[in-house]
């Protein structure tokens, strides 16, 4: 008898120890998910809390770890920037990705940030720009996971926008996926592919974007609940709901990106995309890197106190609680690790913080500083372009008059000063004497590409920008466009927040740390340590 009690102690220990070991998380995830919301401010996910289900950004913050103080480190909060910051770790001083465009003095024209004239666009229709991720000059979090499996690792970046899955998905990705308004398709350079896949293609020709037409644009809850949103103001109100868009059925297929149905509609190639390139079916890690652009598209027109932008996030909360659920059951609960963030953030449009007296102006561009600098010197130009808040002044023409170039960027730079809607301009080539404090003078350190920047910066008061009477836009270094979501969860991820404050470029080198993994070669983050389990 003892040695049949004994026996079946021991085989229940066994199996005890069995249970123990297998409930151990895997030494990897399967897949890596990366979600960039294109415009989202941190308050959002509070803002709208009550508006959210139980299975989406509520499962993260319940689930997963939130980061709730995590700023833009650099001063150009623009799209590009911030996509390529947190997949290099990196700023735009070293990763050179300074903007969405900027101006290059070599060759005399405006750049855009992913164009490149050596590739081709394939999948698409027309002669369109082809893009690739030439213009970055550091390796992504991506590129290192491929070089760390020998180029095992599937990585694949999806977006509306092309610089919103090009970046992310770096130099080495299989593929990057965006959208063309024109054929309804989405696309790829022969940067990646030589012809769109095959799954690609037939999900093109599905043309599902039109079954999201036929369902217009339809408010989640009755107009009078949106208790959040400026609902009696007629000048936010664009139009009345439900929008119309079965008119664009066949043919408008860029009306797409400025509804809630954009981001649907990125998901669902997205979950394509896992199930055809079988990403996380084994033991080597992959990378999903997909960026949402719907939400700026929506933000840009109708500003963050809107009802179309609260009945976005309403809608997107749904997209990510049924985008989990498909997750769960193709790689499984806690054999992915997920984030989620945002590029930037945005600013109130000024004519309602005017409403409410607050601060705040919609300007019209001013040559004030432009043409006083030119009577004074005799020139009969000055500024060879814009970009990025910053004057590219023409250095051939003065340097042909004989005019010192000093000099004149002197006066240029305090006949700006004077402006009234202007806080302070200053010399690029001496930022530390900018009267600016320090905080704001790293950011524009960081953000100071030596040969892609221009001579002048020129900084605006708080939420005073060029803009329309309803519209809004980012890309100050101001809180409202810097301050956004970090979300994390599932493998290998805590459970909890911190108030610390970290920093965009500081996703990349807890994602490292966390695949044990090298960092990017522009890595300037630091591991956000509370994160890891």
């Amino acid at each position: 008898m003892k040695k049949i009690l004994l026996l079946i102690c021991l085989t229940s220990s066994l199996q005890f120890t069995h249970a123990q070991k297998s409930s151990k998380p895997a030494s990897s995830p399967k897949l890596v998910v990366g979600v960039m919301v294109d415009q989202m401010r941190w308050d959002y996910l509070y803002r709208y809390q009550h508006r959210f289900g139980e299975n989406g950004f509520k499962r993260i913050l319940r689930d997963g770890f939130s980061c709730e103080n995590t700023y833009i480190s650099y001063a150009q909060t623009v799209t590009a920037a911030g996509h390529a910051s947190v997949y290099t770790g990196s700023v735009p001083a070293i990763n050179g990705i300074m903007g969405n465009d900027w101006y290059d003095r070599s060759l005399k024209k405006m750049v855009y940030c992913v164009e490149d004239g050596s590739v081709k666009i394939v999948g698409g229709v027309g002669n369109k720009e082809p893009m690739s991720p030439k213009n970055l000059i550091s390796t992504t979090i991506t590129d290192e996971l491929e070089l760390a499996t020998n180029f095992r690792s599937k990585v694949i970046g999806i977006a509306i926008k092309d610089r919103g899955s090009i970046l992310p998905a770096g130099h080495a990705g299989d593929a990057a996926y965006w959208y063309e308004p024109g054929s309804g398709n989405f696309v790829s350079s022969t940067w990646y592919m030589k012809e769109l896949s095959s799954w690609a293609t037939a999900f093109n020709e599905r043309k599902i974007v039109d079954s999201f037409y036929a369902q217009n644009w339809k408010l989640s809850f009755p107009w009078n609940t949106y208790v959040q949103s400026n609902i009696n103001d007629p000048a936010y109100v664009k139009s009345p709901f439900p929008r119309t868009l079965e008119a664009n059925i066949g043919k408008n297929y860029g009306a797409i990106a400025s509804t809630p149905w954009g981001n649907t509609l990125t998901l669902e190639f997205s979950k394509n995309a896992v199930n055809a390139e079988q990403m996380g079916a084994d033991s080597i890690t992959d990378f999903l890197a997909i960026s949402l652009s719907s939400p700026d598209y929506i933000g840009h027109t109708f500003g963050p106190n809107s009802v179309e932008v609260e009945d976005n996030y309403i809608k997107l909360d749904k997209d990510l609680a049924n985008f989990f659920d498909f997750l769960d059951k193709k790689i499984g609960k806690g054999n992915y690790l997920f984030f989620l963030t945002a590029d930037h953030a945005v600013a109130h449009v000024p004519s309602f913080m005017n409403e409410n007296k607050l601060p705040g102006k919609s300007m019209k561009a001013s040559k004030k500083a432009e043409l006083e600098t030119m009577k004074k010197f005799g020139l009969s130009r000055l500024i060879e372009s814009q970009a990025n808040y910053q004057y590219y002044l023409d250095r051939h023409y003065l340097d042909s008059l004989g005019v010192d170039f000093k000099t004149v960027k002197s006066y240029f730079t305090n006949e700006l000063n004077k402006e009234e809607d202007v806080l302070t301009a200053f010399d690029n080539a001496d930022i530390n004497a900018a009267n600016l404090p320090m905080e704001f003078k790293e950011m524009f350190q960081k953000g100071f590409n030596q040969k892609l920047a221009g001579d002048v910066q020129v900084i605006y008061k708080p939420n005073y920008f060029n803009g329309g009477a309803t519209g809004t836009t980012h890309g100050s270094m101001y809180p409202y466009d810097s301050h956004i979501p970090l979300l994390w969860m599932g493998w290998g991820v805590n459970q909890g927040k911190t108030n610390r404050k970290v920093y965009m470029s500081d996703i990349a080198g807890t994602i490292a740390a966390m695949l044990k993994i090298q960092m990017p070669s522009g890595n300037v983050g630091t591991v956000i340590h509370e994160v890891l389990k």
